[in-house]
Order: structure tokens, then C-alpha cells, then sequence
């Protein structure tokens, strides 16, 4: 019986485990494997809850919200200029980030929350230079 009972409080603890979430560094860099002026990953696949760090490995960059590209109802947000910002993603769906100066660039990058429920409104978004071809090859990586 002692055993049993001490099975069952081991199995009691490790169920209540709280779930940790991830957190993912992008790099926002200069150059990188895909050129000048990118975030490295372009695209980012998490669950919600979990949070990336943009990291200011190269100065001269920002991250922030590409309001146009986001879930209903979702959170924006936008980081200093040269400085590392943290967001948690806490709903679902696809969501567009940017370089505010190096947007016309291709300074852009893809978050998927989950599911991407917004994928197809977030592919017909207009974004200018190779951000446009960029933020098209991040989202038809976008697993369906």
C-alpha cells in the first residue's frame, strides 16, 4: 500500500508540472544568409504563450507589429531602435513583423502562433520593395 501511494503522489506531482513556455531569439542583423537587412529566422512557429526575443545583434534596428498582418484582436507592439525587445504571443495566427526603416528593404519576418486561421488575409497584405517577397516566402513555408 505504501507504494502504491507513493506512485500515486510521484504521478500526482509530475501531472501538476507547470508547462514552461519557450522562448525564441530572432536575430535582426545586417546581413545574414539571405541577404542585407533581414531578421534571422524569417519565419517563426510557436505556441501561444511563448515568447521571442528580437535581438539587436546589428544597431539601427527596431521590431514592431505590422498592424495590417496580425489576428483579430491581437496585440501590437513596438521595440526601440537598437535595443532587444521581448512579446508573448498569447493568440493564435499569423502575425507580420517589420524593421520600420528597413522595411522597403525586406526587413520583415512571419510569426505563426498555433494555427495560422489568418494566413490567406495575411498573404493578401501590400508591403512595399522586397518586403513583399520576403514576408511571400515566409508564409508559403507557413505549414497548413
Amino acid at each position: 500500500m505504501k507504494t502504491l501511494g507513493i506512485a500515486a503522489v510521484v504521478a500526482l506531482l509530475i501531472g501538476a508540472a507547470p508547462a514552461y513556455a519557450a522562448n525564441v531569439e530572432v536575430q535582426m542583423l545586417n546581413k545574414g544568409d539571405d541577404g542585407a537587412m533581414v531578421f534571422e529566422p524569417a519565419l517563426i512557429e510557436i505556441a501561444p504563450g511563448d515568447t521571442v526575443t528580437f535581438v539587436a545583434t546589428d544597431k539601427g534596428h527596431n521590431a514592431e507589429s505590422i498592424k495590417e498582418m496580425m489576428p483579430e484582436g491581437a496585440e501590437t507592439f513596438k521595440g526601440a531602435m537598437g535595443k532587444d525587445v521581448a512579446f508573448t504571443f498569447t493568440q493564435q495566427g499569423v502575425y507580420g513583423i517589420k524593421c520600420a526603416p528597413h522595411l522597403g528593404m525586406g526587413m520583415v519576418a512571419a510569426v505563426v502562433v498555433g494555427e495560422p486561421a489568418n494566413l490567406d488575409a495575411a498573404k493578401t497584405v501590400t508591403l512595399p520593395g522586397k518586403a513583399k517577397d520576403r514576408m511571400a516566402t515566409a508564409l508559403n513555408a507557413v505549414a497548413q
